[in-house]
């Protein structure tokens, strides 16, 4: 009796997980489609990014030794194409390569790639702020302390490995215009700082020592 109890429950369960199955086949197709497929486009995408980071890598490399046979206007081109293509690694270094060889781009016009690279590319934490010192590097040489302070604010503000760096820059800024106050302020900040790059605290204590010691 017992056997054929335990054999008709072992029948009733086989046909509800039929019927369960039956009824909800379009349901279980599509999930396992989507577990197929999300793997499969997670793979792509990274092949995808994978093929296109090699391709800007070889665009930035054959630009830059086209640059140094001779065609600098097509190098320039290339370098401002790269730098809209939005790379991580190739974006900042074609822009560093513009402003370090002295290539005639408006002021204008590198700042607008300077916010690209900032506001739209995705840069781990300390590279973005690298990105923002060089900027604020870039503009104090024509710039107004205002404007030279706000570029710099995200790093004064923080924790950054580059904030004594751009404290030093806004230091060294206000020294060269004869405000000195303003100066020893910054210089002073430097040395408060927990996690002062070693040369950068040097260099202030050496500053306030020489040129403000009473």
């Amino acid at each position: 009796m017992n056997e054929e109890i335990a054999i008709i429950d072992n029948k009733t369960r086989r046909e509800k997980i039929i019927n369960f199955l039956l009824k909800n086949k379009k349901k279980l197709i599509l999930i396992i489609a989507i577990l197929v497929l999300i793997p499969l486009v997670f793979f792509s995408y990274q092949i995808y990014k994978n093929k296109n980071k090699q391709w800007i890598a070889n665009k930035y490399n054959s630009t830059i030794i086209n640059f140094e046979g001779g065609d600098k206007l097509k190098a320039v081109e290339i370098m401002k194409e790269i730098i809209n293509d939005k790379d991580p690694t190739y974006s900042p270094l074609a822009l560093y390569f513009l402003i370090d060889n002295n290539i005639q781009v408006s002021n204008e016009e590198t700042n607008k790639f300077f916010d690209i690279i900032i506001d739209e590319v995705k840069l781990k934490k300390e590279i973005k702020n690298l990105v923002i010192y060089k900027k604020a590097l870039f503009n104090s040489e024509f710039t107004d302390e205002n404007s030279l302070i706000t570029i710099l604010n995200p790093l004064i503000n923080s924790e950054s490995i580059w904030t004594s760096h751009a404290l030093y820059l806004v230091a060294e800024y206000f020294y060269f215009k004869n405000e000195k106050q303003k100066s020893k302020e910054f210089y002073e900040r430097i040395i408060s700082l927990n996690n002062a790059d070693e040369n950068i605290l040097r260099n202030a204590q050496k500053k306030l020592n020489r040129n403000f010691s009473e």
